[in-house]
């Protein structure tokens, strides 16, 4: 669905998501995937895995196993986004970065040439100049 509207605000397209079953089990796997992480990722701790000697690998696998917990998570988040979220684009105004220190917001869409040249390039030249 598209607008002709071109006012700051309006809806310029919007689409509805496709939400479909796989992905819906796709996330719920996911999410008893990352439930299981977690319990084992606590039961490390309570257990005390990264409390050995040096030789212990237990800080890394704690550490592995946090690292599957927010790459998993990063997976739930992509397909509920993906298949989940309308697409929809809002007309907004565009502006540069710099615009802000040159110009007014009255004088946004332009002057005519020669009108205020001079304050216009003492503006140009020092941005913080005062009228």
């Amino acid at each position: 669905m598209s607008s002709t509207g071109s006012s700051y605000g309006d809806i310029h397209r919007y689409e509805q998501p496709r939400e479909s079953t796989a992905a819906a089990l796709a996330i719920v796997l996911l999410t008893i995937i990352e439930i299981v992480f977690v319990g084992i990722f606590t039961f490390g701790l309570i257990e005390g895995w990264a409390r050995g000697a040096d030789p212990d690998p237990g800080n890394m696998f704690l550490g592995t196993i946090l690292a599957l917990i927010f790459i998993d998570l990063a997976f739930i988040l992509a397909l509920y986004r993906k298949e989940f979220l309308p697409d929809v684009m809002i007309v907004k105004k565009r502006r540069r970065k710099w615009e802000d220190l040159y110009i007014n917001e009255e004088d946004a869409d332009g002057q005519e040439l020669g009108d205020g040249a001079v304050e216009q390039f003492k503006r140009a030249v020092y941005p913080y100049y005062k009228k």
